[in-house]
């Protein structure tokens, strides 16, 4: 490595090391608790021309790899030569930023020196922006709240109140939001101001040096590694639970000598209801799979994404159009990863691990409607929880664990503080690990009721309900999710409004991921390790995995 190379090393892991700085001021500048506890954010540097050279690691796939895209449509928006120091620019449109409204996207000109030399960037999800809110059950984009348009939020370091004023009306939650809005601010600022630092230190007038040793690294790497693949096109398909009937998602990966294609093309129609994807958040997940397998150790960046491409028949559920509802995009979005690792299973079958839980259960709580006329308390709440991982060819799955999604599950005692709701139980589920020689990870039982004298409402939308995680090479599948009001109560969908009155008991237990490999084949130690944590009955040990323990 030259002088010249060991210098702009030395300045990419500043970048690094600035973005996780942002990370840290959003997370913790945060009001709401699926940010501020659970992590639901991403944040970025960008070069002039909007290319993605950093991100946190803290973060979601779905946040962090739709801001790449995200950034280039507003820098494309805004004209350069009318952007001040101080600026800041804010959508949540769902078709721009993160695929619903709930997530809004910030971005902000870097100034030096009276030149534009970058972006930063940043997003989070907001508790509650009107309409349904967080559920499936609007009909169109305008039922699930308020779409706010590219505009600029933030003029010269003033902000603009009346957007801000907007936003609080109309949320169930204004403070939370207006808090939400001032922290992803913040870390906007915060990466500028770190970045400016950074050019003085280094005696910069621009990035574009840079920005080309970055991305070019990074791409020449990507390309290196597709170039050793093996070359062709497999396909995958997957049965999901959908909203009121099964859906077929399919998936075709075409690995070529210069980039790796998915295409969703006989993928079913969208929904009546909100759980349509808009592509951009489908491509997020899919290309956030393809780098799980193909070439992990380059980071995330414009030149690292470049070689992968995806695309969908418009009006598919996988690329959902406006005003398509999308306000539970994530409920099958966050399934395109099983779904590539299908493709990739037959092309490298000793890397890819069986299918896992992972759509997160995310369970969006709110006060009852007649609760404002009664003088009970009002709330807006979003819980979020997972099941277990997919086993992978030489090791176990992980339990309870967000894959794909990267958020966090959300804290008992964070959560009872900030909203009239009590947590009796959370605890592994035993036997929910698909068998295998190795075993997928356990999903999760979590009960919850109402704090006070009032009824709350429920959101339901998750996945693996009635299709479980596959299990890979003879491993067995998962157990599916479960999700019912007292112990005795029947199943429910994994979709539709649900009443929790005061007394009863919300029971949700997380899907379990898949097997990997014959469950005969599991090594007796292993086994019988299971058995004493508890992580396998003595009965399933002797009836599935044909041992006593």
């Amino acid at each position: 490595m030259t002088a010249d190379n060991t210098r702009l090393q030395v300045l990419w892991d500043r970048l690094l090391a600035v973005v996780e700085e942002q990370g840290q001021i959003l997370v913790r500048a945060a009001f709401s608790p699926i940010v501020r506890e659970c992590g639901d954010i991403s944040a970025g540097i960008f070069d002039a021309e909007g290319r993605m050279l950093a991100q946190a690691v803290t973060g979601t796939p779905g946040h962090v790899n739709t801001m790449a895209m995200a950034v280039k449509s507003l820098r494309a928006r805004f004209p350069a030569q009318h952007m001040r120091p101080g600026d800041i620019y804010m959508t949540n449109d769902p078709w721009i930023a993160s695929g619903h409204l709930n997530d809004f996207l910030l971005m902000m000109p870097i100034i030096h020196a009276g030149r534009l030399v970058g972006f930063t960037s940043c997003t989070s999800h907001l508790v509650d922006l009107g309409g349904q809110g967080m559920g499936p059950e609007g009909s169109d984009i305008q039922d699930e709240g308020l779409l706010i348009p590219p505009c600029r939020l933030v003029a010269a370091g003033k902000v603009n109140d009346l957007l801000l004023d907007i936003v609080k009306a109309n949320s169930r939650e204004p403070i939370a939001n207006e808090g939400d809005i001032y922290a992803l601010i913040a870390c906007c600022e915060a990466g500028a101001a770190r970045v400016c630092r950074t050019m003085d230190e280094f005696g910069l007038t621009d990035f574009r040096e840079l920005s080309r040793y970055i991305v070019e690294t990074s791409r020449r790497g990507t390309l290196d590694i597709i170039a050793e693949l093996p070359k062709g096109t497999w396909n995958s398909a997957m049965t999901v639970d959908g909203y009121d009937r099964p859906l077929t998602l399919r998936a075709a990966l075409t690995i070529a000598e210069d980039h790796v294609l998915v295409d969703f093309a006989g993928t079913d129609p969208c929904a009546a209801k909100g759980i349509n994807v808009p592509l951009n958040y489908a491509t997020a997940y899919t290309v956030f799979a393809l780098r799980c397998i193909i070439g992990p150790d380059i980071p995330n960046n414009d030149g690292s994404l470049e070689p992968f491409q995806v695309t969908g028949p418009p009006g598919c559920i996988l690329n959902a159009r406006p005003p398509s509802p999308v306000a539970m995009r994530h409920t099958l979005g966050q399934m395109t990863p099983d779904l590539v690792f299908g493709c990739l299973a037959q092309a490298l079958p000793d890397l890819v691990p069986a299918e896992g839980a992972s759509c997160m259960y995310d369970l969006p709580l709110r006060h009852a409607p007649e609760a404002a006329a009664r003088g009970d308390v009002q709330f807006a709440l979003e819980l979020v929880f997972n099941g277990g991982t997919g086993a992978r060819p030489t090791r176990d799955g992980l339990s309870a664990t967000a894959f794909p999604s990267g958020v966090w599950g959300s804290q008992v005692e964070t959560t009872e503080s900030v909203a009239p709701v009590l947590f009796h139980r959370r605890e592994l589920r035993r036997d929910s690990g698909g068998p295998g020689r190795m075993r997928g990870g356990l999903g999760q039982r979590i009960e919850v009721s109402p704090a006070l004298n009032q009824d709350m409402i429920l959101f339901l939308s998750v996945e693996r309900v009635r299709n479980p995680a596959r299990g890979r090479s003879e491993g067995l599948a998962g157990a599916p999710g479960r999700i019912r009001v007292g112990e005795e109560g029947p199943d429910l969908a994994g979709k539709g409004e649900v009443r929790i009155r005061p007394g009863e008991r919300l029971i949700f237990e997380t899907p379990g991921g898949g097997g990997f490999g014959a469950p005969d084949q599991r090594p007796p130690a292993m086994l019988e390790s299971d058995v004493q944590a508890g992580f396998v009955s003595p009965g399933a040990a002797r009836l599935v995995y044909g041992r006593s323990p």
